[in-house]
């Protein structure tokens, strides 16, 4: 008798379903899981967001850099410091000096109006190829 009690608990315990306290645990759990994955989307789309731009001004920045390569640093003094590339306008500025070997250092930096840019570093001859 005692023990046909025992598994009568057992099997009731195992119909009675959930409580709503476990419940409320698992609505807690599946929202923060559901919140954690919208934030990774809208980061995602954020950092998405700005690349159009940001390649632009790698495009931008690698082209000034072939520039100061074929005119040399002191030839290159006439370069516009604003490039239009794409339908975005883009601020080129380039600041040198003078290394110990006899190099220019080139550290070129483009900015685009809605924030993102580029910035690059070579190293060109003083007076450009063939001087």
């Amino acid at each position: 008798m005692r023990r046909a009690r025992k598994n009568m608990t057992r099997k009731d315990r195992l119909t009675r379903g959930l409580t709503l306290l476990e419940l409320v645990v698992a609505v807690f759990v599946l929202s923060l899981g559901s919140i954690a994955a919208l934030r990774a989307t809208d980061q995602s789309r954020v950092a998405i967001g700005g690349m159009p731009s940001r390649v632009l001004a790698q495009v931008v920045a690698r082209n000034r850099a072939q520039e100061l390569q074929l005119y040399g640093s002191i030839g290159a003094t006439g370069l516009p410091g604003e490039v239009e590339m794409a339908g975005r306008r883009f601020q080129v500025s380039v600041a040198t000096k003078a290394t110990a070997g006899g190099l220019v250092e080139a550290a070129v930096t483009v900015r685009a109006a809605d924030g993102p840019g580029a910035y690059l570093v070579t190293y060109v001859t003083p007076l450009g190829p063939g001087s």
